[in-house]
């Protein structure tokens, strides 16, 4: 899921500023787990509105925000949603801009996008994945080096690790001992003698992917 942090209030109340009716659209998805963009948070943005003197025109907590089409019929059958000035969205980056192609006006991003997380429990998260677009996990034990080295380094360890511990963190085991111990405990240490390629920036930052198995009538095209 994508952990998403909400931003400052006077940030947020300073972006709207100079509309009169803001309407507010959550997201039921990645948001509401994160407890940055569900109903209860929309009805406290609500609130925070009508304080600073801008009407709150309504809010709706869509199941995925980060779908362009679900957006687009959602705001169409919204009243409230088609007459207010502007839209404050409480959703990824993904979702602020899924809202932004389904809509004809302003839209404030009332969230910052932390990181892809893993959740542990209910209300905590792990930054294990950057969906850098080169996937290595079969590689290194299931353990992304990409995310969980500060360095990033996709073959390790560097020369500054002492100890088995991080130099960048000394209170953090070195990701790539973790990725060893783990191999070796499967007796599959080879993997570490091969080295990972380079990046390939070009393939993984695809702008409009289309799985395999999904046929298209028409020719894909780049959403901008």
């Amino acid at each position: 899921m994508i952990v998403t942090d909400q931003k400052p209030d006077r940030e947020v109340l300073d972006a709207v500023k100079d509309y009169r009716t803001v309407f507010i659209i959550g997201c039921g998805s990645c948001a509401t787990a994160s407890r940055t963009g569900g109903e209860e948070e929309c009805r406290a943005w609500a609130d925070k509105l009508r304080d600073s003197g801008t009407v709150a025109a309504g809010y709706l907590v869509p199941q995925e925000t980060c779908h362009v089409l679900l957006m687009k019929s959602m705001i169409r059958q919204s009243e409230e949603a088609l007459s207010s000035d502007a839209l404050l969205v409480l959703a990824c980056g993904a979702g602020v801009q899924a809202v932004s192609a389904a809509a004809d006006k302003p839209v404030v991003a009332g969230l910052n996008s932390m990181f892809l997380g893993t959740t542990y429990r209910a209300g905590e998260f792990l930054r294990y994945c950057s969906m850098c677009g080169t996937c290595v996990l079969s590689r290194t034990a299931g353990i992304c080096p990409v995310t969980r080295c500060p360095k990033g380094l996709l073959n390790g360890p560097c020369g500054g690790m002492v100890g088995g511990m991080c130099e960048v963190d000394s209170a953090m085991e070195c990701v790539w001992v973790t990725i060893h111990d783990r191999l070796k405990a499967r007796g599959d240490q080879r993997e570490l003698l091969r080295m990972n390629a380079p990046r390939n920036y070009v393939s993984a930052k695809h702008r409009r992917v289309v799985p395999a198995n999904i046929s298209r009538k028409s020719p894909s095209r780049d959403v901008q």
